[in-house]
């Protein structure tokens, strides 16, 4: 499940096929959303909740309000059937939708106030490989990491456009993806979660947090105001 940004999604695997998949790109706000989806999902593949073995949910970097909605949902039905949960990076899941591509990929997210959430990976055949941890900085710094690339960098993600229009002049190499991978799929969530369980990388539904890389900002507010005294 992925409520980690403007978008939102739930899939289905079985091993490596994926049974089924939803996602929406509206604004209605995700506890609207997600649930039906989910309730759907599991009418047309057939599958009762129970059957699930593990749960996996975007932990961040994203929206503060679209995680808590999605770990909160996951939390519950993990806990309430006794099933491990694995939790991805929002990043990360972008990232995935290049399984198997020679490629390095920039996921970014609009953090708002001239910043972005981001990271940099590199896919190497079926091996992804995180060049840098997931951070939150000023688009000008996004800027300095990339321009020494030697070979194009494709960026994803709700802040892949934005990004993309500000520094492409600058940077011949950088590449935006298409429409149809701009966006957290939850497909490619399902894959990274799984090779994450494959390698041990489960937790139980009360250990399962999220990662803001930042404060709210109401807290980012309030220190201001502190500060400032």
């Amino acid at each position: 499940m992925d409520t980690s940004s403007q978008s939102a999604g739930c899939a289905l695997l079985e091993g490596s096929r994926l049974l089924g998949e939803f996602f929406t790109n509206v604004k209605l706000t995700h506890s609207q959303t997600i649930l039906p989806m989910v309730q759907n999902l599991l009418d047309q593949t057939h599958t009762a909740l129970s059957e699930v073995d593990l749960f996996a949910v975007t932990t961040g970097p994203g929206s503060f309000t679209g995680l808590r909605i999605g770990l909160s949902a996951v939390k519950g039905m993990a806990h309430a059937l006794g099933k491990p949960c694995v939790g991805v990076s929002t990043l990360e899941a972008l990232a995935f939708q290049f399984w198997g591509q020679e490629m390095l990929v920039a996921p970014v997210l609009d953090a708002r106030c001239a910043q972005v959430y981001t990271a940099l990976f590199r896919w190497e055949g079926e091996t992804l490989d995180r060049l840098e941890p997931d951070q939150a900085i000023p688009i000008a710094q996004l800027e300095q990491r990339l321009k020494n690339e030697k070979k194009a960098v494709f960026l994803v993600g709700d802040g892949a456009e934005m990004c993309y229009n500000m520094l492409n002049e600058r940077l011949p190499l950088l590449r935006l993806a298409p429409p149809t991978l701009r966006y957290t799929h939850a497909g490619a969530l399902a894959l990274a979660a799984q090779r994450a369980a494959r390698l041990g990388y489960t937790v139980s539904a009360e250990q399962l947090a999220p990662a803001y890389l930042r404060l709210p900002q109401a807290e980012r507010e309030l220190l201001a105001k502190q500060q400032s005294v």
